[in-house]
């Protein structure tokens, strides 16, 4: 017990990962192509917002960035796991960059249409089936089992810093030079994790088992998976969360304009706010040395209690405040069952498993999203806005639970410092102690 804390301690602290050379070019280069997808996310809703004059359409461009993934992200798993994932991220973001080149030359040459804007978001998210998984499990072959929650971690982190800079630069650049340049820019911004990847040392990666080529791949993952309640479990849970959960564009534009009658300026505060909570989770959980089933379902309860809390504030500021812990304790849940998952995964099965991970994840969007605008539209913004709390708590509430029967333990809910505890204590204990 005392060797395991030890090695903890060596291995510890906020950025220790960022020691491995390889892992040091790919979070370089990833905090660069990060800012520059955040300017594109931002400048591309307003692109097509500007074209069509239709909230609808705007909604229309992410559902087709987010299908790939629904519909074929298991076969980026399979291809993940079957080629080097170091050649597969080459293809893949010099693929990305060449969409963001493309957007860039259609606005600025004046001819863009939204049909346009449609075809370049399904093609960025077809890419995204295979970069996302690659990704994931690219981050072990860097680092190795130490240090994988960490990176996990400091990756999240990454994109959230991205996200605090990213949209306020895109708006300058849309302010004074117009969409075009910053499409430009996004797609110039990928030749940082190319060359990243570029110049890193194969010979120091942690070397790991491919799939040999064959048929049945797709079902094999699957029944890996539906195997695993270790993998399973933590995997549903996400899935709720990330598609009921998390459909803060929806909730927070709702809000500002019809709760409290706010500008724009005052939505863009709020999503910093949730920015600098989500960035703030990022860095905790990269102190924290291991990845438990019970703070990820503490985290969702929590998570879950803060949405329909926010839902309710009679005030503004007391709703703007409750967005920080919100975003960090959603971080929290994301980043907890992501470490989780990856390390009880085997490695040769590992690209499998994280693209049902993303898919379940990021393909619930065009589920949950249209279903959340419709309450939303329909009940109020509040109704909208705490039924998305309410279905995380309940699943966490639920899966929690049987997770606990699985083991044959007792669920314990507790509160310490600053975290959630969720203690699954042996019902044996409990009969000795009567």
């Amino acid at each position: 017990m005392s060797g395991g804390r030890a090695h903890t301690r060596e291995n510890g602290g906020t950025f220790s990962s960022l020691r491995i050379r390889n892992y040091r070019l790919f979070f370089t280069g990833a905090i660069v192509s990060n800012t520059g997808t955040w300017m594109a996310r931002i400048t591309q809703d307003w692109l097509v917002l500007s074209l069509t004059g239709s909230a609808a359409a705007v909604g229309i461009t992410t559902a087709l960035q987010f299908l790939p993934m629904l519909l074929f992200g298991l076969y980026g798993g399979v291809i993940a796991d079957r080629y080097p994932k170091r050649l597969i991220l080459l293809f893949s973001q010099a693929a990305l960059g060449l969409c963001g080149l493309a957007l860039a030359v259609l606005t600025l040459s004046g001819h863009v249409q939204v049909w346009h804007v449609y075809l370049i978001a399904f093609l960025l998210g077809m890419v995204t089936v295979v970069d996302n998984p690659s990704r994931q499990s690219f981050v072990s072959e860097m680092v190795g089992p130490d240090q994988l929650r960490n990176a996990v971690s400091l990756n999240s982190a990454n994109f959230q810093s991205a996200r605090l800079v990213g949209p306020a630069v895109a708006g300058l650049l849309i302010a004074t030079v117009g969409s075009g340049w910053a499409f430009l820019l996004n797609g110039l911004f990928f030749l940082a994790p190319l060359a990243g990847l570029l110049l890193m040392r194969p010979s120091e990666f942690h070397k790991t088992e491919r799939a040999p080529r064959g048929k049945g791949q797709l079902r094999e993952g699957l029944r890996y998976v539906a195997g695993r309640p270790d993998l399973i479990w933590p995997i549903v849970l996400v899935g709720f969360v990330g598609t009921f959960g998390f459909n803060f564009p929806i909730w927070l534009t709702a809000f500002s304009d019809d709760i409290f009658h706010v500008g724009a300026g005052t939505y863009g505060f709020l999503n910093t706010l949730m920015a600098a909570g989500s960035l703030v989770g990022a860095l905790l959980a990269a102190r924290r040395g291991s990845s438990r089933l019970r703070m990820l379902v503490g985290a969702a309860v929590v998570f879950g209690v803060l949405e329909i809390a926010a839902a309710l504030s009679p005030s503004f500021w007391l709703f703007a405040l409750l967005l920080v812990p919100i975003g960090m304790f959603g971080l929290t849940v994301n980043i907890t069952a992501n470490s989780a998952v990856q390390l009880a995964t085997d490695p040769v099965m590992r690209g499998r498993v994280m693209s049902l991970y993303m898919m379940v994840f990021a393909g619930g969007t065009p589920i949950g999203a249209p279903l959340l605008g419709w309450i939303t539209d329909t009940y109020g913004p509040r109704v909208g806005f705490a039924t998305g709390g309410l279905v995380s708590l309940t699943a966490a509430g639920v899966i929690g639970l049987i997770l606990a029967r699985v083991g044959g333990l007792r669920v314990s809910f507790t509160w310490q410092g600053n975290h959630p505890q969720v203690r699954f204590v042996p019902r044996e204990r409990l009969a000795t102690a009567a």
